[in-house]
Formats: structure tokens, C-alpha cells, sequence
């Protein structure tokens, strides 16, 4: 009867250490993100980057199989994106938390990350500090005052004197417009005059006509999505604001590759943007990058900064994974990751050790057809812009 006891527990015992087994051999990465709804256009580029880092380098790194578990928090769910972080960390057990199409999501996560020890890696919300919210955050998208500090002050010192600002009436558009005076105006610039956009499906034609009756050298120009950027440069070019030689400056995802620049055609021409990325940059890492992608998302749109971030973040995963021989905690992870340099298809970047944000290279682009096609062409480079 003993004999026979011992078995059973023994069998029992067999799926749970074979689990074991197979937790231990894997290095779990969950990432939380807006694969639906309103923000897609943030969260489906990070499948996007994970698919070319994984296409490139393969599916195992230092003797462990990587495995992806994908959360859909809708972008702007916070709920969600907490429900997916608890679940993640205590049933799935994942060694990295990644993602954060938006900053209120990378918030609510922050004290579950902390709780759980787990390192969580922002692709792309850029409110300024964030990583402050956990010692386990990490960034390596970017911050609104890295794109329009500097920004403003590039264009306060290249003979564009007065401009108007308008963006859109939340938080982060505050924040844009104040970081922008704040370069321009201490480089001799000034703003002549604000408006703010309502959030949701702003009609931008009498702002525009604002703007025009101002005659400022340039308008200032934020909104947090691509489509605005389309529907902004719309009434831009059909008010007349280009042939009256008032510049367009905005963030970069203004001027996306797709679907901004395709559906605008000469009308985005010459228009001036800042971003960390720009598919024209002429550099290997870049053109390395631009071919896996084209293998491994046939269908897709060309890529995007957000794109860049997540193949990066895989990139940098790797080679943490890899400097600690696969033993994976979240305390030894943080600290590999504080600090590290890496080549990026965006140039240079490292990991600020003390603030875990991301130091890198801002591009200032304009529109300009080369080859036959409408490209962000860098004009500039603000080299290792600080997060703050």
C-alpha cells in the first residue's frame, strides 16, 4: 500500500516538474499593448519589431527558448493593462513585462512591475519621468522634451523668428507646446500666439485660417496621432499656408511614412519634423534593419520609431539574457540594462544608469522626394539628447 502510494504521488509529482522544467529552459516575455481599437497604429509596430529582431536572431538566446505572450490592454484601458501585467507576472511567470502604447498604461503597471520584481520596458509612451514610478522601468521609445526642446531651439537658431503654436487640448499636448517655447524662446524666438484642438475629430480649417491671418514665419503643430497630422497638413496646404511661406514644424509621426506622406503626396513637401528615426537614414544597422523587416512583415506598412523601439528592446533583452547566462532576475536584469549602449538602426542609444531612460540621437527631417519618393530626409542631428 505504501509502495503503491509513493507511485502516485511520484506520477502526480511528473507534469508540475516537468513545468518546472520548461519555466526554467524559457525566457518568458509578455508584452502589454493596443493590438485594437483607436491606438493600433502604436501597438501592432511592436509585433512588427519583435517579428524582425526574432526573424534576424532566432527564437533562442544563451540556451533558453524565447517565448512572446501578447496582452491587448485597447491602449487606453488602465484596468486592463493591470489586469494583463497581474497575470502575466503571477501565472505566467514572465521574466520581462514590454509595450506601453500610452503613458497612463506604463503607469498603472509600474507598482504591479515593482511588486512582482519584474523589469518592464516602455516602447513608446513619453511622458517625461516616468521611470521614476518604478525602480524596475525602463525606457527606450523616447520623451516629449528629448523631440521639442531641442526642437525649439533648432528652429530659434535657424532664422525662423516668430511661430504660432497648436495642439491638441490634453496633457501631453500642453506639454509639447511649453517644451517647444521653452527651447524657442530661449534661443531668441517668439510665439506669437496659441490655440488648443479639441481631442476627438478636431475640424482644424478656422485655426488654420488663425494661423494664416497671424502671418507667423512657421506654426508649431502637435496631435497625438497620424491621422492629424494628415488631416492638419490637409488644411495647411488648401489654405494656402505653404505658398504664403509659412513652415510647418511638428513631431515626427506628423509626417509618417504611411499613411501621412501617401495619402498627402507634394503637399507634405517640405515639411520640417523631429523624431529619433528616419527609414533614410544612411547608416548598416539601419539597412540591416529595413531588409528583415521587408522578410518578416511582407504585408505591413513600412516601419515606424515605434517599430525601431520594440526590435531594440528585443535586441537589448537578448543581450541581457545572454550577460547573465540565462539566470534571468529582475534586480540582475535592471542592472545589466542601466547603462547599456547599443547600435540601433536610429544611431547610438544607452540606457541613462541613473534615470533608466533613454539617451539617443534627435533627427531633424524634412519632406523631400528623393529617388522619386516622398522621404523624412534628416537636414540635422542633435546628437545624445538626455531624457531630461
Amino acid at each position: 500500500m505504501k509502495l503503491k502510494t509513493l507511485a502516485c504521488l511520484t506520477l502526480a509529482a511528473l507534469p508540475f516538474a516537468g513545468s518546472q522544467a520548461y519555466a526554467q529552459d524559457t525566457i518568458k516575455i509578455g508584452v502589454i499593448a493596443a493590438l485594437t481599437g483607436p491606438f493600433v497604429n502604436i501597438g501592432k509596430p511592436f509585433e512588427d519589431g519583435i517579428k524582425t529582431w526574432m526573424k534576424l536572431n532566432g527564437d533562442t538566446v544563451a540556451g533558453k527558448k524565447v517565448q512572446i505572450i501578447y496582452r491587448d490592454d485597447g491602449g487606453s484601458n488602465v484596468e486592463l493593462s493591470k489586469r494583463a501585467a497581474q497575470e502575466l507576472i503571477g501565472r505566467e511567470k514572465v521574466n520581462f513585462l514590454i509595450g506601453f502604447s500610452l503613458t497612463p498604461s506604463a503607469l498603472a503597471v509600474a507598482p504591479v512591475a515593482t511588486q512582482g520584481k519584474v523589469p518592464m520596458i516602455v516602447m513608446n509612451a513619453v511622458t517625461t519621468g516616468i521611470t521614476a514610478k518604478s525602480p524596475y522601468m525602463l525606457r527606450t521609445s523616447m520623451t516629449m522634451q528629448q523631440m521639442t526642446e531641442p526642437f525649439g531651439t533648432w528652429t530659434g537658431q535657424n532664422k525662423i523668428g516668430r511661430v504660432y503654436s497648436l495642439v491638441s487640448d490634453y496633457s501631453t499636448g500642453h506639454d509639447a507646446e511649453k517644451l517647444f517655447a521653452k527651447g524657442f524662446t530661449e534661443a531668441g524666438g517668439k510665439i506669437i500666439g496659441s490655440s488648443r484642438t479639441p481631442l476627438q475629430n478636431p475640424d482644424y480649417s478656422p485655426f488654420i485660417q488663425r494661423v494664416k491671418d497671424e502671418k507667423p514665419d512657421a506654426l508649431f503643430f502637435f496631435a497625438p496621432g497620424v491621422e492629424d497630422g494628415t488631416a492638419l497638413l490637409k488644411a495647411y496646404s488648401d489654405k494656402g499656408l505653404d505658398k504664403a511661406g509659412i513652415k510647418f514644424l511638428g513631431v515626427g509621426d506628423m509626417t509618417s511614412d504611411t499613411p501621412t506622406l501617401e495619402a498627402l503626396g507634394e503637399r507634405a513637401l517640405g515639411a520640417v519634423t523631429v523624431l529619433n528615426y528616419s527609414t533614410a537614414l544612411d547608416n548598416e544597422a539601419n539597412k540591416t534593419f529595413l531588409k528583415a523587416y521587408a522578410d518578416a512583415n511582407p504585408n505591413r506598412p513600412p516601419p515606424t520609431f515605434v517599430t525601431v523601439a520594440a526590435y531594440d528592446t528585443m535586441g537589448m533583452i537578448y543581450e541581457t539574457v545572454k550577460k547573465l547566462n540565462g539566470n534571468v532576475t529582475g534586480e540582475a536584469a535592471v542592472k545589466t540594462l542601466s547603462g547599456m549602449k547599443w547600435n540601433s538602426p536610429r544611431g547610438p542609444i544607452s540606457i541613462d544608469p541613473k534615470t533608466r531612460d533613454i539617451v539617443q540621437n534627435m533627427y531633424i527631417r524634412e519632406v523631400k522626394r528623393v529617388n522619386g519618393k516622398l522621404v523624412n530626409q534628416p537636414i540635422s542631428t542633435l546628437k545624445d539628447v538626455m531624457p531630461d
